[in-house]
């Protein structure tokens, strides 16, 4: 019987019908995606353009955020060794899928892991900005580290001592909303600005503290304000920084930098 000649209510012209319209279906949402890959890849780049130009406190003074960003010298930081790597490109390399490669990283040993990181990238995108001369006058970092509910990722933008803080910024996680999401909070992002990451003996000292920071009380320089009712996120934003800031992170290639090596 040819399906013109089917009854409306046959279970054979239904699972027919259905059949031709999931595949319908499938073949539009897929030549969709196909089709807006590109964009969505090209919204995706700019977006993190974006977090970083803002977090590297550059005055955009009427120039758009691609120009700005088209200044920065990126470079790929070999974590081991705090050497810039040779012979990748910056350009293709994709740190945050590489952290989820088997290849391109390995797992942490559960002591070190503090920031609950799992497994670490070999190699680092770090973004510098230099003054004529080509000193480098600022640092971005990319930084993670699991809180209460999620992996916060950000960015913590240095000075070029390698130990005054810029800015700190996350521009993604899932963290709860009015607690541990307070991480978005202007107020609480611009009270690190001046901060310093390392003390007299060259271990990371930073970290959130309950009650409020006092200026006038000796190690204020290495104090933020935990996140208010947000304990675990509070500890998971010190954790991270201590891990990243630390011999499994940057602290290498910062020591170089610092001693003109890098």
């Amino acid at each position: 019987m040819a399906f013109k000649d089917l009854p409306n209510d046959s279970t054979a012209k239904t699972v027919i019908v259905a059949t031709a319209l999931c595949l319908v279906c499938s073949v539009a949402v897929s030549a969709a995606a196909v089709y807006l890959r590109p964009a969505q890849e090209a919204n995706k780049a700019a977006d993190m353009q974006k977090n970083i130009v803002a977090v590297s406190g550059v005055d955009l003074d009427g120039r758009s955020v691609p120009e700005v960003f088209s200044t920065f010298d990126v470079r790929l930081v070999d974590l081991e060794t705090g050497d810039y790597a040779q012979g990748i490109d910056v350009e293709a390399y994709d740190q945050r899928a590489a952290a989820k490669d088997p290849t391109q990283a390995g797992p942490i040993a559960a002591e070190r892991d503090i920031a609950d990181v799992k497994m670490r990238e070999r190699y680092a995108t770090v973004y510098l900005i230099r003054d004529a001369a080509g000193a480098v006058e600022r640092i971005i970092l990319p930084v993670r580290g699991y809180g209460l509910w999620s992996t916060l990722w950000g960015f913590l933008a240095l000075e070029g001592d390698a130990n005054t803080v810029i800015g700190l910024s996350f521009y993604d996680h899932a963290e709860t909303p009015g607690l541990g999401g307070e991480v978005d909070n202007p107020a609480w992002k611009a009270q690190w600005d001046g901060k310093e990451i390392y003390g007299p003996e060259g271990d990371v000292q930073i970290r959130l503290v309950k009650g409020g920071v006092d200026p006038s009380r000796p190690g204020a320089e290495y104090k933020v304000d935990s996140l208010s009712g947000a304990t675990l996120t509070s500890n998971g934003v010190t954790n991270l920084l201590h891990y990243w800031m630390g011999d499994d992170g940057y602290k290498a290639y910062l020591d170089k930098l610092r001693e003109g090596q890098a």
